[in-house]
C-alpha cells in the first residue's frame, strides 16, 4: 500500500467520520424538536413516537460525541454504536412514516442511517 493510498483512505475516513456526526446532530435536533411536539397525554401512538422521538435524539447525541472523541480509535466500539444508532434512526422513521409534519424527522432518521452505514463500511 503507497502512501498515498493511505492517505485517501485517511482522508475518507475523517470526511465520513465527520459526515455521521452531522447527520446524527442534525437527526437528534429534528428527533427531540419532533417529540417535544407530541402532546405527552396523547394516544397510545403518540407516547410512542414521543419515546421513539426521545430515543432516538439520545442515541444519535451519544453517537455524534463518541464520533468527536479524537482520542477513540476503538473500531468495534464504534462500530456497535454506529449499528445501534442506525436502527433506531430506521425504527423511529418508520415511527415518524404518515404523521402530519413527520415527514422531516423521518426523512433526518434515515439520512442519519444511511451516513451511519456509508462510515461503517470505511471501518477495517
Amino acid at each position: 500500500m503507497t502512501t498515498t493510498t493511505t492517505q485517501e483512505e485517511l482522508f475518507r475516513f475523517l470526511e465520513d467520520r465527520f459526515a455521521c456526526a452531522q447527520a446524527c446532530t442534525e437527526c437528534a435536533r429534528t428527533c427531540a424538536l419532533r417529540a417535544s411536539l407530541v402532546d405527552p397525554d396523547g394516544t397510545e401512538q403518540q407516547e410512542l413516537v414521543r419515546r421513539k422521538g426521545i430515543m432516538c435524539a439520545e442515541v444519535c447525541d451519544a453517537t455524534c460525541r463518541l464520533l468527536s472523541e479524537q482520542n477513540r480509535l476503538d473500531e468495534n466500539g464504534i462500530r456497535v454504536q454506529l449499528e445501534w444508532c442506525r436502527t433506531v434512526c430506521l425504527e423511529t422513521a418508520h415511527a415518524f412514516d404518515g404523521l402530519p409534519g413527520g415527514e422531516e424527522g423521518a426523512k433526518a432518521c434515515r439520512t442519519c442511517a444511511q451516513a451511519c452505514t456509508d462510515f461503517m463500511v470505511t471501518l477495517h
